[in-house]
């Protein structure tokens, strides 16, 4: 979900069915003003006071007059309140200047909320962001442990104090360590990420970061590691590399080295590559209970091997019985080959669907970007405009904006089905979905 940088007061835009905010009377376009006399600046605090037995909200409702509610309820039960701004306070930018960042290799000329810079405690919360823990005040690290905001996910890259302040550009980096001691302490769960940029943290920076990280397991869960990312429109800015086969393997070793040793210390892997870098290195992806409970699936560790159980899991369930038609699916370089093997298996079953797997080369950001999260509607038409399709083309759910159907250069789903002149199905990153779309 993409915060609006722009409002910023506590307006109500939905209210649930049949929750206690509906059964009270509260309408979208009510202002929520205090829970408990307390005025509410942001969501965290909104949920923390709604967490209890008794409460009292007042509420500003369209016509001006001012209600209080007196309310009863359980524990850990919901309002069913959605608010205008998720987050109800202003959003945290970001003031690192990261060698890797990725928003400031984006085109110009994209809607402005793609070049917003979170670096926001809350969002990491809620929406699963990763946040560098360098652009927050004690304040805002005493409200993390306040109310009890866990886990939250850190971006660590390094804990080479230097090195961090180098990669990051920012000098408040080099008290990572002493940041996530504390949090820590107060037993606020940690999951963290290394972007990983061939010959400036990896190696034996990389073996530092991963052993110091592992000094404060069980606070900090996991760690994701996944490698840099580089458009077309990287100019001007810290002369990176990226990996290849042989650094993408050699990496992958490095890896298992560590996951025997904590393996056998503590009964964890601890640390996860992305499945790029097996993709990259041509090489098998770990099994299913290596990935010990998919930890970090949104930073696409273990995606793939996921997506195949569930596959494989469903398909073993159904019978083998339907209908003539041709489907096709639009992806990436990166998952090309993987879902050509799943097409492949499903025709087998089902030999009277046939399923067209076409490759998307990302030319809107450049060859460099192979995953389907950032493939672009323009993409998909340029290449597909003169291809069999068939009844529909899915797609990714991650092609899209999170709760909307506008891809990353603003084109619709509707502007795709209109130039192409096929019907496109969304599909979520799940096996059970992946092959309901196309069977049924």
């Amino acid at each position: 979900m993409e915060v609006n940088v722009e409002k910023f007061k506590n307006i109500i835009l939905d209210v649930q069915k049949d929750s206690i905010g509906e059964e009270l009377g509260i309408e979208p376009g009510d202002i929520l003003l205090k829970v408990n006399n307390i005025e509410i600046k942001d969501i965290i605090e909104y949920m923390f006071l709604i967490s209890d037995e008794y409460i009292e909200m007042e509420i500003k409702k369209r016509n001006g007059e001012i209600e209080v509610y007196s309310i009863e309820k359980d524990y850990d039960e919901e309002m069913g309140i959605i608010f205008e701004n998720p987050i109800i306070d202003k959003a945290k930018s970001c003031k690192n200047k990261c060698i890797f960042c990725f928003i400031d290799q984006l085109p110009p000329n994209m809607r402005k909320t793609l070049y917003f810079k979170d670096d926001d405690s809350r969002l990491s919360f809620l929406q699963g962001n990763f946040i560098t823990l360098t652009n927050m005040s004690d304040e805002d690290m005493e409200k993390i442990i306040k109310y009890r905001i866990s886990p939250i996910n850190v971006s660590i890259h390094t804990t080479n104090p230097d090195l961090r302040m180098e990669m990051l550009n920012n000098n408040t980096a080099c008290n990572l360590h002493e940041r996530l001691e504390k949090l820590a302490e107060a037993h606020i769960n940690i999951n963290g990420q290394i972007v990983l940029c061939p010959n400036v943290n990896d190696k034996e920076n990389l073996d530092r970061t991963i052993k110091d990280l592992y000094k404060l397991y069980p606070s900090v869960k996991s760690v994701a590691i996944v490698p840099v990312g580089i458009t077309k429109y990287r100019e001007n800015l810290y002369p990176l590399k990226i990996f290849n086969r042989e650094s993408a393997r050699e990496t992958i070793e490095q890896i298992k080295r560590w996951q025997g040793k904590f393996l056998e210390e503590k009964g964890i892997r601890f640390v996860h590559l992305s499945d790029e870098f097996y993709i990259m290195a041509n090489e098998d992806f770990p099994s299913y209970d290596e990935y010990e409970g998919f930890p970090q699936i949104e930073n696409g560790v273990g995606l793939m091997v996921k997506l195949k159980g569930e596959f494989e899991k469903y398909l073993d369930s159904l019978d083998g019985n339907r209908n003539n038609k041709t489907i096709s699916v639009a992806t990436g370089r990166s998952a090309k080959k993987f879902i050509d093997n799943l097409a492949r298996n499903l025709s087998k079953k089902y030999p009277n669907i046939n399923i067209n797997v076409y490759e998307i080369k990302n030319n809107f950001f450049g060859e460099t970007i192979t995953v389907a999260g950032l493939i672009t509607a323009t993409d998909i038409i340029d290449q597909l405009k003169d291809k069999r399709l068939g009844e529909r083309l899915l797609i990714t759910e991650s092609m899209l904006r999170a709760d909307t159907n506008v891809f990353l250069d603003d084109l619709t789903i509707d502007d795709v089905e209109k130039s192409l002149k096929v019907k496109i199905q969304v599909t979520k990153n799940n096996g059970k979905d992946f092959i309901e779309n196309i069977i049924n």
